[in-house]
């Protein structure tokens, strides 16, 4: 496949005129034109496929419902509206129901081959290990102290899958210790934490490298007080995910903190629920309760917010259209970025040659117009390609 008259997202982050091909599936060098399938991209933006590192659902589905029709169904959303790979979010349950949800995940991985899905690439587990004064939407019935055995179980459950492991380090003595040795498996991170700046900095000093959803479920930043945010701020090599739905962080703090981190060090997240991509009404996140209504869903019990309805396409979006985020940053954030946190980058987040043949055509106003799996087209609403029904037209976003 050769497409052609398109503006390609390179490996410098930044936009050039050009052409893509691809060949068995990977993107290639330049193809001789004869016999191979020609796209006219229209002057498209040609990005690689999006990659989400923490969602729990979407289409009235969770991935804690531990079932691989569930997480078929969520890779198959996913992969419609250009988000080609993905890493599932676990919320804070039993114990023995995590590791079923995590072996019920190895065995889908290892029969996956439907290019018509997103990749599972990863886990991101949000809970257990969390904290009681942060739990947000998370059954602090389920909250434990961090442990590592149980968390070498939940690897071997996953048979290697459980890419992020989240703590609130300030709940355990013992949480340095923890980070040393899992972080020999997993990437640990900050997650549904009370921890102030020095507890937040020993972690980071430990071997903490992430913080889930930042700014969210933390201690705010302030002058005096500058918390998990100013740790993660003060410690180079450490990613941070940001929800951009425009609940979650105002405007003004998502271009704070690109000012404050860098493009580089942020990874755009979704965290959107099973009500992604339905309308309003009353589903359930964690076995709790969620009450959805327009963009915002909320625990009927105490209005505490639970997750998004926004997939990460309509992140990115939001990010560059309604808080000033450059393209090409917002670009990197939810492809390069992703990619490298999960140590994936050799095969995906960039358009080179030898990765996955993954790739989406956004117009001038970033809708979708094209997605591209694994060198197959999955999705075309090019002009002339028919009238493929768009699957944000079912609910709220794209």
């Amino acid at each position: 496949m050769i497409i052609k008259n398109i503006r390609v997202y390179k490996e410098d982050r930044q936009f050039h005129k050009g052409e893509i091909a691809i060949s068995s599936g990977v993107f290639t060098e330049r193809l001789e034109e004869g016999g191979e399938e020609i796209l006219d991209g229209e002057g498209c933006y040609a990005i690689p496929g999006l990659i989400d590192i923490h969602l729990h659902g979407c289409m009235g589905y969770d991935f804690c419902d531990g079932t691989c029709e569930a997480i078929r169904k969520i890779a198959e959303y996913e992969a419609e509206v250009g988000v080609t790979a993905i890493a599932p979010a676990t919320m804070t349950l039993p114990a023995e129901e995590l590791e079923q949800i995590l072996s019920t995940a190895a065995a889908y991985k290892k029969t996956q081959q439907d290019v018509r899905e997103a990749d599972l690439v990863g886990i991101n587990m949000e809970g257990p290990f969390i904290s009681r004064a942060k739990k947000g939407a998370q059954d602090e019935t389920h909250i434990l102290p961090c442990s590592i055995e149980l968390g070498k179980r939940f690897v071997k459950a996953s048979a290697g899958l459980v890419k992020y492991m989240g703590i609130a380090p300030e709940e355990s003595e013992d949480a340095a210790a923890f980070i040393r040795e899992m972080k020999k498996d997993v990437t640990v991170a900050l997650a549904h934490t009370n921890a102030d700046y020095q507890k937040a900095m020993e972690a980071m000093e430990a071997g903490a490298s992430h913080a889930v959803h930042l700014y969210n479920a933390m201690p705010p930043y302030t002058h005096r007080e500058p918390g998990v945010i100013g740790a993660v701020s003060d410690t180079p090599d450490a990613y941070a995910e940001l929800i951009c739905d425009g609940v979650h962080v105002h405007g003004a703090a998502v271009r704070a903190t690109f000012k404050m981190l860098g493009a580089e060090r942020i990874i755009l997240i979704s965290d959107s629920m099973r009500a992604t991509g339905m309308g309003d009404g009353t589903y359930t996140l964690g076995g709790l309760e969620v009450e959805v209504k327009g963009n915002q869903a909320r625990l009927a019990a105490d209005q505490a917010l639970a997750g998004s309805v926004t997939n990460l396409m309509g992140c990115m979006r939001n990010a560059v259209q309604n808080m000033g985020i450059p393209l090409e940053e917002a670009v990197g954030c939810v492809t390069c970025n992703p990619a490298k946190s999960l140590g994936i980058y050799e095969n995906y987040g960039s358009i080179s040659p030898g990765k996955k043949g993954n790739v989406v055509l956004l117009d001038e106003r970033l809708q979708v117009r094209a997605v591209i799996k694994d060198g197959v087209i999955r999705v075309n609403r090019l002009t002339g390609a028919g009238t493929e029904e768009d699957p944000g037209k079912r609910g709220r976003n794209v």
